[in-house]
């Protein structure tokens, strides 16, 4: 954090990005000139060492003014957009993940004539001095230094990536890359200071003494320096695959609103728009999912995201439920629209709820009705029990509401259950003979006293105990079949009388004519398969 709080502050400030490039510049200078005193060399300049350093300190001058002048130019030319407290534009934010290689370049660019200069500079002014070995001690100072602001320049705009990544996406350059990264760190850690040694121990003019000491320093400067740089390198990595391996067992457990900060355009940094990427596509799959599973239910959304877009279904035996408003044209001329949707709404709140909690499906709603499926999609060992269950629980609910009065027709049978539509269009649905025989079921329902009729299959089919519940009502012929079917309903409870439920006047007091809704009449007009007649 406290790094992160300094890059952030060199970024801010208008003088920032030059002094960490000085400095990292400046430094590699200052081993050159300790490792130079150490090994004598200095010692054999003369009397006349004050003029001879003052003559080659001066490209140094003159670089160190000119490196300042181009950092302070870079820091207007690559945070502008930070200045003006906006985003970067997609070409500043690519401009600034070349930043770390182009300053780096410039470094080198600087120091190579400085070589050049210092050791033509010595060899002319000194006798005692081998040409080669100077040269190469300031080349290979030149280089640290240079490897050295690349990795600081790289950590300095990290605090930036996000931003970066917000407009760019999923981005990444080679110079960020975890390769490049560590083998910059090694040349810094090992590659440098085991050459400057090679070269001090084969220097033919030093001494002996001086060679040892120059080599002892030149050591715990690679000691130094190494152990520094490979911890920054090893926190660059571990950190944030840290966060990615939290973030991955967050996702494993469950949670899909999960982010993690992309912080590199390395790798890693891909890896992490990734995670980001994957918990944003289970987030909407959620979303998508809890949307579906709205209209469809639960069961069927997740069959879908299942089985994909095929037309898939079989033949079954399923228990169908079917509810249906009484005189729901009479409620909706006399209610304003708002106010007869919400009692709808209340009425299938009922209905979604007693169906759900007995494993069935509420597989539409027509208007004012609703069509319920108990063993479709999820089989269930017995269906008939918890259709009766639900049939009674929304029955009870809904009259103690006194808002509506309502029939309920459960019939049981072969259907065909599955989608149907085409490639572009699907819908899950139940089609058979239990489906008519419930809608018209429901349509007698809603004259009998306990405003519940159920076919005799069902109740063969139920429970022993749910059965003790219902009593034959009647033998009642239902629209287009051959033979009166016989209607069971539910025991009145005890301590009660046989009265028949009372709701609100305004609902039961309206025309015969008006009690079927056009949910049912649909289902009731649709043929029976096991029936010529029809």
């Amino acid at each position: 954090m406290t790094l992160d709080k300094f890059a952030v502050w060199a970024l801010r400030a208008r003088w920032g990005l030059a002094a960490v490039v000085i400095t990292a510049n400046l430094s590699g200078l200052a081993v050159i000139v300790i490792e130079l005193w150490l090994s004598g060399f200095l010692g054999r300049l003369g009397a006349d060492w004050p003029r001879t350093m003052a003559l080659v300190g001066v490209y140094p001058a003159i670089g160190f003014l000119v490196g300042v002048a181009f950092a302070v130019h870079d820091r207007t030319v690559y945070f502008a957009w930070l200045d003006a407290g906006r985003k970067p534009t997609p070409d500043e934010a690519r401009r600034l993940l070349r930043l770390p290689i182009a300053i780096t370049a410039r470094a080198l660019a600087l120091w190579i004539p400085g070589v050049i200069i210092a050791a033509s500079m010595f060899t002319h002014l000194t006798e005692n001095n081998n040409t080669g070995v100077t040269a190469v001690l300031f080349l290979l100072g030149g280089l640290q230094s240079a490897a050295v602001t690349f990795l600081i320049v790289d950590r300095l705009i990290r605090p930036t990536i996000p931003v970066v990544a917000g407009v760019l996406g999923a981005t990444m350059h080679w110079s960020s890359s975890v390769l490049i990264r560590v083998v910059v760190t090694w040349a810094v850690s090992g590659a440098m200071p085991l050459l400057m040694l090679i070269v001090v121990l084969a220097d033919p003019v030093s001494g002996a003494p001086n060679r040892i000491r120059t080599a002892i320093y030149l050591a715990a400067v690679g000691i130094g320096v190494g152990a520094l740089a490979t911890t920054f390198l090893a926190i660059s990595v571990a950190a944030p695959l840290r966060a990615l391996r939290l973030a991955l067992d967050r996702i494993t457990h469950g949670e899909s609103n999960v982010r993690v900060s992309v912080g590199s355009t390395s790798e890693i940094g891909r890896l992490e728009h990734s995670v980001n990427e994957l918990s944003a596509n289970l987030l909407e799959r959620e979303r998508m999912r809890d949307v579906f599973g709205r209209h469809v239910g639960d069961e069927v959304a997740e069959r879908a995201l299942t089985r994909g877009m095929d037309l898939t279904g079989d033949v079954r035996v399923v228990s169908a439920l079917f509810v249906d408003v009484t005189g729901s044209v009479a409620l909706s001329t006399g209610l304003s629209p708002q106010e007869f949707v919400a009692k709808l709404n209340r009425l299938l709140a009922i209905v979604v709820a007693a169906t759900e909690e007995n494993d069935g499906l509420v597989n539409k709603f027509e208007g004012d009705a609703a069509l319920c499926v108990f063993g479709a999609p999820l089989a269930l060992r017995d269906n008939a029990t918890p259709a009766l269950r639900a049939a009674r629980r929304i029955r009870d609910e809904v009259i103690a509401s006194g808002e509506l009065d309502i029939g309920i027709g459960v019939a049981r049978g072969r259907v065909f259950a599955g989608d149907v539509g085409t490639d572009t269009r699907l819908e899950f649905t139940v089609i058979g003979d239990a489906v008519n025989e419930a809608a018209r079921l429901t349509t007698e329902a809603k004259a009998t006293p306990r405003r519940i009729l159920v076919s005799n299959a069902i109740i063969e089919a139920t429970s022993a105990h749910e059965r003790a519940k219902w009593t034959l009502y009647d033998h009642i012929q239902l629209r287009g079949r051959p033979e009166p079917t016989a209607c069971w309903t539910d025991f009145e409870p005890s301590g009660l009388d046989s009265a028949p439920l009372t709701v609100d006047p305004e609902v039961t007091s309206v025309p015969e004519s008006e009690t079927l809704s056009p949910a049912a009449e649909a289902h009731r007009s649709v043929p029976d398969p096991s029936h010529a007649d029809r």
